[in-house]
């Protein structure tokens, strides 16, 4: 097994007033040449939108978009046809493919919402772009990992076009989880959202991850009460 450890006081930061963002990877103003990507994972993004705003219409293409927000809700509308509200507990997804333009605002006029953006590169470019959400709430089950995210289109998961698993799961302290790789030669990204766990002896604490690679399987141990997010992706 090989590991990167990606603590999180080493993310890139830009506060603007109406958002605070904090970069896993190199983003925007940010940039760092050993923080490109891990595997297809390319973005990372914990953002803090301030009530009453948002990001306005800009477009994307050849990337598959997920957002997961922790706290408020978002409102997005695009180019084609998709108006929606993601609140926390649902997970978004939207393949940018040949191109599409979209707008993400804090549906609440005076909360601030804290959303993760994950981007990956796709495993075929230029299809048609199309989006979609899904609601967890009945399904996540504490002590378990409920999958979010897998390429079947037949599971009751998200389908994204790559070869791509996420799984997310509350834990309790004292939890030993053990992961298998469910696509061979993906590595996988851990990410703490809460709490703090052990993998591969490295003691990850709030927004600490690791990403691990050249391995079947993994284990996590929680140390404390744990909101966990994997990321298994294919390994470039």
């Amino acid at each position: 097994m090989k590991s990167i450890y990606y603590p999180a006081n080493e993310r890139g930061h830009n506060d603007i007033g109406w958002l605070k963002a904090n970069f896993s990877f190199s983003f925007g103003p940010y940039y760092n040449p050993d923080k490109v990507h891990f595997g297809v994972l390319r973005v990372l993004n914990d953002d803090i939108i301030a009530g009453g705003t948002g990001f306005g219409t800009h477009p994307h293409d050849n990337m598959e978009i997920i957002t997961i927000p922790i706290s408020g809700a978002l409102e997005h509308k695009d180019s084609i046809g998709s108006v929606g509200v993601i609140h926390a507990g649902e997970v978004q997804v939207m393949s940018a493919g040949s191109g599409v333009t979209h707008s993400e605002y804090n549906h609440s006029k005076t909360e601030a919402a804290n959303t993760l953006q994950i981007w990956l590169f796709p495993k075929e470019r230029n299809i048609k772009p199309r989006y979609d959400q899904k609601s967890f709430t009945d399904v996540l089950k504490l002590n378990e990992l409920t999958t979010l995210i897998s390429p079947d289109k037949n599971a009751d998961t998200l389908w994204i076009n790559q070869d791509a698993v996420f799984s997310m799961g509350d834990f309790e302290p004292g939890q030993s989880i053990n992961y298998d790789i469910k696509i061979p030669g993906n590595g996988v990204y851990i990410f703490v959202i809460e709490g703090a766990a052990e993998i591969s002896q490295h003691t990850l604490n709030k927004r600490d991850a690791l990403g691990v690679y050249d391995t079947s399987s993994l284990t996590i141990e929680t140390s404390a009460k744990s909101r966990l997010l994997l990321m298994e992706i294919p390994m470039l």
